[in-house]
C-alpha cells in the first residue's frame, strides 16, 4: 500500500484584517423592518441595530421573525436617533431599500434572531453626499 503524504496549508496570520469596502461601527439604536410576506401582506419588526457601516446594518430582532434571505425590506431608524454622530450618511435619510443575506436562528433562551442587511444606495447619491461632506470640511 503506498502512502500519501498531504502538506498542510499554510497558516493564515491572525493579525491579517479582513478587507471591507466601508467600516463597520458597532452602534446599538432603535429601528424598525417593514417588507411584504410571501402572501403580500405589510409586515413589520422593530429591532436594535447592532453594527452599522455605509453599506450594511447587522440588526437583532427581539422576537424571530419569518424574513427568507435575499428579500427586499425597508430598513429605518427611529427618528429621534437619525441625527447620531457617528451614524453613516446613507442612514440619515429615512427609509433605506435592503436586502436581508444573512439570517441567524433564534437563540432558544431569549428567542433573539439577528439579520445581516445590504443597503442598497444609489450611487449618485452616495457620490453627491461624500462630495458634499468634503466641501463642508474643506
Amino acid at each position: 500500500m503506498k502512502q500519501t503524504r498531504t502538506e498542510s496549508a499554510q497558516a493564515i496570520p491572525t493579525e491579517q484584517k479582513i478587507r471591507r469596502a466601508a467600516e463597520r461601527r458597532p452602534l446599538t439604536l432603535p429601528a424598525r423592518l417593514t417588507w411584504k410576506d410571501q402572501r403580500g401582506a405589510t409586515r413589520f419588526a422593530s429591532v436594535v441595530t447592532r453594527n452599522v457601516s455605509e453599506y450594511g446594518v447587522l440588526v437583532e430582532c427581539q422576537t424571530a421573525v419569518s424574513i427568507p434571505m435575499y428579500r427586499l425590506v425597508q430598513f429605518q431608524l427611529e427618528r429621534d436617533v437619525r441625527d447620531s454622530d457617528p451614524l453613516p450618511a446613507s442612514l440619515r435619510h429615512g427609509r433605506v431599500l435592503s436586502a436581508v443575506y444573512r439570517v441567524t436562528s433564534p437563540t432558544p433562551s431569549t428567542g433573539k434572531q439577528c439579520l445581516a442587511l445590504r443597503l442598497i444606495v444609489e450611487p449618485k447619491r452616495q457620490e453627491a453626499e461624500e462630495e458634499s461632506q468634503t466641501r463642508a470640511t474643506a
